[in-house]
């Protein structure tokens, strides 16, 4: 049976809002990198087939998927967490900031908030967290796509400066073959200070 992912959405238009926002971020899990957040709004009565889960897409589909969601999407925002206030916050609280801010950008101005997980901020716009909700609901599936299409795209950019990392394969994520790397090269200054990274030496270029 197919899963209905407009359920939250169709409530809500029926509701009487007209800018529901689902919101996602990407890159938590990551030694490295910027925590990326993506808000979007849908249309009402869009169709989108495939939208789902970004991980469990193929890139090729994601790339695709993710053309077609900024033509049809009423608006869309990609954000991005720095390092520096993922080590300032913590990165629950960097992505949360992060996700806030696809909100508040000019021009966004939704009137209710789908947002993936469980923890959200305090916040003037209404919001409901759905769990696993970027396999539950368009929005939030539209939004996990965009953030980790950008993302993997600027991690690929970033690998070319320090190949030893291979990030364009592993994107930043704590893989063995990146631990390894972080033991004999040191952390570079993309790498997130505040977590356990198994070394205190610095990268330095050959």
């Amino acid at each position: 049976m197919n899963q209905d992912r407009l359920l939250y959405e169709r409530k809500l238009w029926a509701d009487g809002f007209k800018r529901v926002m689902g919101l996602d971020e990407v890159g938590r899990g990551c030694l490295c990198g910027p925590v990326v957040a993506a808000g979007v709004i849908l249309p009402r009565g869009i169709k989108l087939e495939g939208v789902r889960d970004s991980k469990t897409i193929s890139e090729l589909k994601r790339r695709e998927l993710a053309t077609i969601i900024r033509e049809k999407a009423l608006f869309w925002t990609v954000q991005e967490g720095s390092i520096e206030t993922i080590d300032k916050l913590n990165i629950l609280w960097a992505s949360i900031d992060t996700m806030l801010r696809c909100t508040e950008i000019k021009d966004a101005c939704p009137d209710y908030l789908l947002v993936d997980g469980n923890r959200y901020t305090s916040s003037l716009i209404p919001h409901t967290c759905i769990v696993k909700g970027d396999d539950k609901s368009l929005s939030i599936g539209a939004a996990s796509i965009l953030a980790k299409v950008y993302r993997d795209d600027l991690m690929v950019k970033l690998g070319k400066e320090y190949p030893e990392f291979n990030w364009q394969k592993n994107v930043g994520y704590p893989t063995p073959e990146h631990k390894k790397a972080l033991l004999k090269y040191g952390s570079t200054i993309h790498h997130r200070q505040s977590f356990k990274l198994g070394t205190n030496k610095k990268y330095k270029k050959a």
